[in-house]
């Protein structure tokens, strides 16, 4: 076949380095939303929707056919903390945890995907990030160590 073609859709979950609510400036948080969106389009990884609370972040995209996962959410880190840290002299520290989560989607699922991403900021007024990522790890069958999960 002469054309690679593909359509994965990702849905990628990661928090501030333990959690520490560095987003909760809403301005700063929809600046850092429309970043990192714009980072993943530049990496060929179309995004569909970006969202999350002070703590953690959720992206939807499409994985481009040319940039492993691990590279793409290492550029989407690396880039979006250098870039906050021009923002102010309080998030010289600015981090994000070490691991990420990324789970593999079915196109039937998006639209549901990206209302639960528009909605977190209500979504956690009754469930914690760590209880949020369990869950999400339970669903999609993945199997974790909890030692390793939180830093």
């Amino acid at each position: 076949m002469p054309q690679s073609l593909a359509q994965v859709y990702l849905h990628l979950v990661f928090s501030t380095k333990n959690r520490q609510p560095l987003l909760a400036d809403r301005d700063l948080r929809d600046e850092m939303h429309r970043y990192l969106g714009g980072t993943c389009t530049e990496l060929g990884c179309p995004i569909l929707r970006v969202g999350g609370v002070a703590d953690h972040v959720h992206l939807l995209c499409r994985l481009g056919r040319s940039i492993s996962l691990s590279d793409l959410v290492k550029e989407l880190k690396r880039t979006s903390s250098l870039w906050i840290k021009t923002k102010s002299a309080d998030l010289e520290d600015f981090h994000w945890q070490t691991g990420y989560g990324a789970f593999s989607i079915s196109p039937g699922h998006v639209d549901d995907l990206i209302r639960y991403i528009e909605n977190q900021e209500s979504h956690h007024h009754t469930e914690s990030f760590q209880d949020e990522f369990r869950r999400l790890l339970t669903k999609y069958g993945v199997e974790w160590d909890e030692r390793y999960v939180w830093d």
